[in-house]
């Protein structure tokens, strides 16, 4: 402390000082800036044996949260349950009532878990609920197709979806194949468009050989609008033994084929309309 006594020489002096002003209720702030005492250790030794006024005591704001946090621990709550409540952290709960004693489960396990169920029940059912609600507004945009639309929208799901001409096996044919009943009725309705008459199609249904067969075609002709008389012979995909299958449920029905015949320049036609599609669509503007 010599460096101290050396600067304030009178130190027993602002002593007396700095007590007098402390007893007053003087904060240390208060009393640096009577007594100009700028270093905090020789400050703090000048009011060393006297306690700080009551108003410069800050209150702990949280104590009233901490005590109702632990009145809701000891009548059984969970943490989650607290922090809901009180509207603060799951942090400062665990910190406040970390020393109580855990409460006893209000429920068996089996009840814990019938409501956890009964949780995610609700959960999927509000999540079904807007993911039906989304399909249906998006289905209503939409509104009624026009002409050029509908071709359009047949054109890139047949540039998707079906048979292509390649530069080294020349096949401009339209040819096309799904196993989604919608995707088919887009696609005929799309060849009714093109003046293509049910007589050039020859369709035919694609399916695992171990699935009802006649089932299928059944279904496929309902799909397609004709009997199923008219179906062309099936073809049958052979089991791989290496391979497991997961579409073996009433459901799998395999695809429908269509060919159409007589259909080069419509191919050509659809091919061209393609690039035309996408030329229009990344073209910059000038």
């Amino acid at each position: 402390m010599a460096h101290a006594h050396s600067k304030y020489a009178d130190f027993e002096g602002l002593r007396e000082r700095a007590i007098a002003l402390r007893r007053a209720g003087h904060s240390l702030r208060q009393i640096r800036d009577e007594l100009q005492v700028h270093n905090k250790e020789t400050l703090q030794r000048l009011v060393e044996g006297e306690p700080p006024p009551e108003w410069t005591k800050r209150p702990m704001a949280k104590d009233d949260l901490r005590d109702r946090a632990r009145e809701l621990r000891q009548q059984g709550w969970t943490y989650n349950q607290i922090q809901a409540e009180l509207g603060c952290s799951k942090s400062s709960v665990s910190l406040w009532v970390r020393d109580l004693p855990h409460p006893e489960p209000k429920c068996t396990p089996e009840e814990q878990r019938a409501r956890m169920n009964a949780g995610l029940a609700q959960l999927r059912a509000s999540q079904d609920r807007e993911r039906v609600e989304t399909k249906r507004a998006a289905a209503s945009a939409i509104g009624e197709l026009s002409d050029r639309e509908l071709f359009i929208a047949g054109v890139a799901l047949y540039w998707a979806e079906g048979s292509k001409d390649k530069p080294y096996r020349r096949t401009e044919v339209l040819q096309f194949i799904n196993s989604d009943p919608n995707v088919i009725k887009l696609f005929l309705h799309w060849l009714e468009l093109l003046d293509v008459t049910r007589d050039r199609l020859t369709l035919r249904v694609s399916i695992h050989e171990s699935a009802d067969v006649e089932a299928a075609e059944r279904y496929w002709a309902d799909i397609a609008g004709v009997d199923a008389s008219v179906l062309s012979k099936a073809t049958l995909k052979k089991h791989n033994p290496r391979t497991v299958r997961k579409n073996t449920k009433e459901t799998y029905r395999g695809c429908l084929m269509i060919y159409v015949r007589q259909s080069a320049d419509l191919y050509r036609r659809m091919e061209g309309a393609w690039y035309g599609i996408v030329g229009s669509a990344v073209r910059q503007p000038d």
